[in-house]
């Protein structure tokens, strides 16, 4: 497979920005190649529904502006619908734990929930903010809006907070053992 083609599926499975040294790392390459192959990748989509959005050192997938009317339709659409059992199960784990990252989220729940916090990301339930202690990844916390909206005005007043919070930390705790597991290798 290409090296163009393995980038495009990385940024596609994390559905975040990801820097020229992190795919270097990831396909065991030089950051040249990298450039190189980014360069590949970006002509490769060029006059597709996808497109390749760089900012400094840092590269994401994005959908090409020539859809950006009819998303926006179908973005107003989707935030008009109610929210999906799997969406109130990932934004209960992120009120719970006052904040949690894509992986402790995808832990507790199974599944990949990328998706599904974009869809709370957009609908502004959720807010993103880079990990103090990881510049790699993101910490997913509730908005002031949707604790106003649940009608709490702090985090500790939701229903059997301590209870939920401590079942929750055992669940991080296994995904922190995990993370450390798997950077060993």
């Amino acid at each position: 497979m290409h090296l163009s083609s393995t980038i495009e599926g990385i940024l596609f499975f994390r559905g975040e920005p990801a820097t020229i040294k992190e795919l270097a790392k990831m396909c065991k390459k030089t950051e040249g190649e990298i450039r190189d192959a980014l360069k590949e990748l970006e002509q490769n989509l060029a006059g597709r529904g996808v497109q390749l959005v760089t900012a400094e050192d840092t590269v994401t997938l994005a959908t090409a502006k020539e859809l950006s009317s009819l998303l926006e339709d179908l973005r107003k659409e989707e935030l008009n619908k109610e929210l999906s059992k799997a969406t109130l199960e990932t934004l209960s784990i992120v009120l719970y734990k006052n904040g949690a990252t894509r992986s402790e989220i995808d832990y507790i729940r199974g599944v990949n929930s990328s998706f599904i916090l974009r869809n709370l990301e957009m609908r502004g339930l959720v807010g993103k903010r880079e990990d103090p202690n990881d510049a790699r990844r993101y910490i997913y916390a509730p908005t002031i809006e949707t604790l106003s909206y649940l009608g709490v005005a702090k985090i500790e007043e939701l229903p059997e907070y301590e209870k939920i919070k401590e079942t929750l930390s055992g669940a991080s705790a296994h995904t922190k053992s995990d993370e450390q597991t798997l950077a060993a290798d």
